[in-house]
């Protein structure tokens, strides 16, 4: 049994506050107000909004983003947010050549689409400098990525961000994967999948989404998602479902959680990642896998009831925390 994130002793105070790295693409945001035409600037992205929840569930954690940025206004301006709200930005390369890439919210009955500008970010190379990413690992409890972080980077940079994650792990790192499937960001389906399941070979906990597991590997239902990733070498899979019920095997424990039903529905950016980060705070908390399943659901109700990635939690509504 470990005391990092994997299987934690339950109520154990001795563990104290954790360590985690997300690494990722942080980029400009532009999410559509109330009135047709304008938008509100923000900064988000898959991993660094699941770090954003975090410490606001987790204040005491230590958060420590990884990527890299460009060396201009908006680059600045995006790090200092990043500071601002506690988190670690000072593993962030900063590029000369390069700027941080944006992307624009389309919504429909609170369902969202975007609208990408990312071919020259500068995130694009966060897996070139090796040493930069063992130094933004090293000592770290939980390090997390997503497909999305895969999806961005060339074969080589990928190739030694597994491997980087590869050894963490070895060293009692527990590696934290959301496959977050996006084929537009890749050359094909195959290339998509076949990188996908490269990186749960070498994670702990993986956080996928059946409809898209369905889509893109033929998964007849949550327990063959399930199954697939545990072949590869997960201890740990939670299969979320949208509203339906939550699909979950963590270290020989299996069940289903069944979330409340989430009657506003105003905008699903970041339902996932927040889900996610509601997820780690309990189970580095306490170690219940229940427990943190509930909380992140709770989570992501709250984030998708309001415009924008990034929402400020109630966090005398949750009710584990």
């Amino acid at each position: 049994m470990t005391t990092a994130f994997g299987t934690p002793l339950v109520g154990d105070a001795a563990l104290g506050p954790r360590r985690v790295t997300t690494i990722g693409e942080c980029m400009v945001e532009l999410a559509p107000e109330q009135q047709a035409g304008l938008f509100q600037q923000n900064f988000a992205g898959d991993t660094f909004n699941t770090l954003w929840y975090l410490k606001s569930l987790q204040p005491d954690w230590t958060t420590r983003y990884f990527t890299r940025v460009g060396d201009d206004a908006i680059s600045a301006e995006m790090l200092s947010m990043m500071v601002n709200a506690g988190i670690d930005a000072d593993h962030i390369a900063k590029d000369p050549e390069r700027s941080v890439g944006l992307y624009l919210i389309s919504l429909d009955q609170g369902e969202r689409s975007f609208t990408y500008w990312r071919n020259q970010s500068a995130a694009r190379l966060l897996g070139a400098d090796r040493s930069a990413l063992e130094r933004a690992v090293e000592g770290m409890d939980l390090i997390y990525i997503s497909g999305i972080t895969l999806a961005i980077l060339d074969d080589a940079g990928r190739a030694t961000l597994l491997d980087v994650l590869r050894h963490a792990r070895a060293a009692g790192a527990t590696v934290a994967f959301d496959s977050n499937l996006r084929v537009r960001l890749w050359p094909s389906v195959d290339a998509m999948c076949a990188a996908i399941m490269q990186a749960a070979a070498v994670s702990d906990i993986v956080l996928p989404s059946y409809d898209d597991e369905a889509d893109f590997f033929g998964d007849a239902d949550p327990q063959a998602t399930i199954d697939r990733y545990l072949g590869a070498g997960a201890g740990s899979v939670i299969v979320k479902n949208g509203a339906g019920p939550v699909h979950y095997s963590h270290f020989g424990a299996t069940g289903v959680v069944v979330p409340q039903v989430q009657s506003t529905i105003v905008d699903t950016t970041s339902a996932g990642d927040s889900f996610n980060a509601g997820f780690f705070a309990e189970l580095g908390r306490s170690g219940d896998v229940e427990a943190s399943i509930r909380l992140a659901c709770e989570v992501a109700h709250q984030v998708i009831a309001r415009r924008g990635a990034l929402v400020a939690l109630d966090l005398d509504k949750l009710s584990i925390v």
